[in-house]
């Protein structure tokens, strides 16, 4: 089987360079024309699921992809953002004015830390990989809209990656990653593309 990952369009607070985690922002102007490329792209691909995190902005990412497949697109809460918690809404800027100490340590140890009010990476894991087990148990061609954290900590899993080494993994908006099951042998034929938004 095969498993595309799709990160949603571009938010007015990702180009505001703003933490959003589960905070439930809709795509902007730009991230809707991501979708209807994205949506062109994968048209002529096998897809006979689609699984969306709940979250506003990949379910209109799914919902622009789903158009040219005749699939529902189901809602699977376990693909939603890392929840930010007291970062959330901030940009980066006032992150790092305002939690720089918090910040320092996760730059050193972003495994062990839970974010303040929000949640661990370690839980983000465990809640993303569930749901990929339960769509390879299904065995069929599905594309999964989610977010960068998930997709980042997903990839990390199958890669077999410490995630202390997140950093290493990059996952662009509006970009697939491509993964081919066949049986205990899991593949990663494609990563964070985006070729077809140039």
């Amino acid at each position: 089987m095969k498993l595309i990952l799709v990160r949603h369009g571009e938010t007015v607070w990702n180009r505001e360079q703003r933490v959003q985690g589960v905070s439930d922002i809709e795509l902007s102007e730009r991230g809707r024309e991501q979708a209807e490329i994205l949506a062109r792209c994968l048209k002529h691909e096998t897809i006979e699921r689609i699984i969306s995190s709940p979250l506003t902005r990949a379910y209109q990412t799914a919902q622009a992809i789903g158009r040219f497949h005749a699939v529902d697109i189901e809602v699977d809460v376990d693909l939603r953002e890392l929840d930010q918690g007291i970062f959330e809404g901030l940009t980066f800027q006032e992150m790092r004015e305002r939690h720089a100490s918090f910040l320092n340590r996760w730059s050193a140890d972003p495994v062990s830390l839970v974010i303040p009010e929000g949640e661990s990476l370690v839980d983000l894991q465990r809640r993303a990989w569930s749901a990929v087990e339960r769509i390879i148990k299904v065995s069929k061609n599905t594309l999964v809209v989610s977010h960068n954290f998930p997709i980042t900590v997903i990839v990390c899993k199958l890669q077999n990656l410490r995630l202390a080494r997140l950093r290493d993994v990059t996952v662009d908006v509006a970009s697939k990653t491509y993964i081919t099951i066949d049986g205990p042998r899991r593949t990663i034929s494609l990563f964070n593309d985006t070729s077809h938004l140039e």
